[in-house]
């Protein structure tokens, strides 16, 4: 399982006693990968929680809490997209659903692109492409991109680049 949910009885500034409903999440990362012409790698996939097809950068969970965050985004950039890439930049990183889980999301920029094999999971279905950083911040800003993950790393990518 990917989330653990859990329910804790917590004691209150004023000393009462609540409860809090917990989702602990084994952390995350995702990748702006930047091709040569200043193109983003995107994905394309259906989610089932919002019965659509969402536009997403790279992304995936850490196999454990240990796992470094870099290898975790070479590992998932590769198995999605098939890239390899020469340059890392660490974006920072970021907290989801602060109201109620733990998971912590890393983000990434890769540049120095080499295309490899994409490595599918046997449930994973999603369309590749390679869209202008300019278009997705125009995207992001008229709310056209919903994924918390992406807006944030594309903005934070075209900062870094002067886009």
């Amino acid at each position: 399982f990917i989330l653990n949910v859990k329910k804790d009885t917590v004691r209150l500034p004023n000393g009462n006693t609540s409860y809090r409903e917990l989702i602990r999440h084994v952390g995350a990362v995702c990748i702006v990968p930047v091709t040569d012409e200043g193109e983003i790698i995107i994905e394309r996939q259906y989610r089932y929680p919002y019965d659509t097809v969402i536009t997403e950068i790279p992304a995936g969970k850490l196999d454990s809490k240990e796992e470094d965050r870099l290898s975790a985004a070479k590992r998932e950039l590769r198995e999605e997209t098939g890239l390899t890439a020469d340059v890392w930049t660490n974006l920072g990183g970021f907290y989801p659903a602060a109201a109620y889980s733990d998971e912590y999301i890393t983000m990434f920029m890769a540049q120095g692109l080499h295309q490899g094999k994409q490595e599918l999971d046997p449930d994973e279905f999603l369309n590749v492409v390679k869209v202008p950083l300019e278009e997705l911040v125009e995207d992001v800003m008229a709310g056209k991109i919903p994924d918390a993950k992406t807006q944030t790393a594309i903005l934070k990518a075209a900062r870094i680049l002067n886009k």
